[in-house]
């Protein structure tokens, strides 16, 4: 290659990388900001977006847009984001079920959980095991128990993809109970309720929040327990499963939080860090998460949440061994 034209790269390079600088001293400039769900809209991460969006963009004088990209068990929309170029315009509404279960349990995923930098993390909450209400069961030993003389039929149990943290939860609950289970993956906890309300499948793990505490105090699927060591501080008619003989383990809970590209510059993830936590502050905001059965997690700087986002890696990935997860 000539000289000219190696110095004609360099350049186009240099002018590249000026236009992203200040593009990224200028955040948010007049450009719209995704804030992609990786699922259906309809689900507790929708519910998320939608009650954080509002005053998040109010706070960053920026228009800011919900997109819902589902599919693979959410990594679809994470992968959105990682192929979107790295300037806090294109962000996700994530949790560990993305962003570390999806890249081990399916094999199409091509990101890993390291090429995401956690912004903010706001919420956390259990989940809860619900099954439809024609299966006449009202207690986990009801459940078992019928699970054990219907050994012809195993009992079905839907999650959200392959590798979720819903799937995992079913897989430990089948191996410490020694139930054989059938699996029935969907692209979304919205339709995932729809055929449990509707019979197609027996039971789910479902998180204590969005429209599934409603859900419940409906009447129309059945809650059993709480995948905790206590009952949960508004759901206490739900005993804790983790306090069950044989159960201890089965104490999960799932946060939401917002994610962007890890190569996004520090003065975008502040920016972004502050915008968040202001709006899950605000007291109608923070009224609707709570309601929902949510805990809302104190505000942290980006510092923090980069210990806490490796803390939780090495966790997710801690549980998927435990239950022998292969890629599918």
């Amino acid at each position: 290659m000539k000289i000219h034209q190696l110095l004609k790269g360099f350049m186009v390079l240099a002018g590249a990388l000026s236009i992203n600088l200040v593009h990224a001293q200028n955040y948010p400039s007049a450009k719209t900001i995704s804030l992609i769900v990786p699922y259906p809209a309809g689900g507790p991460s929708d519910f998320f977006a939608r009650k954080v969006q509002p005053d998040a963009a109010a706070k960053l004088g920026q228009t800011m847009i919900i997109e819902n990209v589902g599919g693979a068990g959410g990594a679809i929309g994470m992968g959105k984001v990682i192929n979107a170029p790295a300037d806090g315009y294109t962000l996700s509404l994530g949790s560990p079920m993305e962003l570390v279960l999806a890249p081990m349990a399916i094999q199409g995923v091509k990101y890993k959980s390291e090429d995401f930098k956690l912004v903010a993390q706001f919420a956390t909450t259990n989940t809860v095991l619900a099954v439809r209400n024609t299966l006449n069961v009202k207690t986990v030993d009801e459940l078992l128990a019928l699970a054990r003389k219907n050994t012809e039929k195993p009992l079905s149990y839907g999650s959200v993809g392959p590798g979720s943290l819903y799937h995992l939860i079913g897989e430990k609950f089948s191996q410490l109970t020694k139930v054989q289970m059938l699996h029935v993956p969907y692209k979304g906890i919205a339709p995932l309720l729809s055929d449990l309300m509707g019979g197609q499948i027996d039971m789910a793990f479902l998180p204590l929040a969005g429209s599934i505490p409603a859900t419940l105090a409906d009447g129309k699927i059945q809650g059993l327990a709480v995948t905790s060591k206590t009952p949960h501080q508004l759901f206490k008619q739900y005993p804790a499963m983790a306090a069950m003989k044989g159960l201890e383990s089965m104490d999960f809970d799932i946060w939401a939080g917002v994610q962007v590209h890890k190569n996004t510059p520090e003065n975008v993830v502040n920016a972004l860090n502050k915008a968040f936590y202001a709006s899950a502050e605000a007291p109608e905001t923070r009224k609707a998460l709570e309601s929902s059965g949510n805990v809302v997690l104190p505000p942290r700087t980006p510092a923090e949440l980069s210990r806490i986002y490796q803390n939780e890696i090495e966790r997710y990935r801690a549980i998927a061994k435990s239950i022998n997860l292969q890629p599918q």
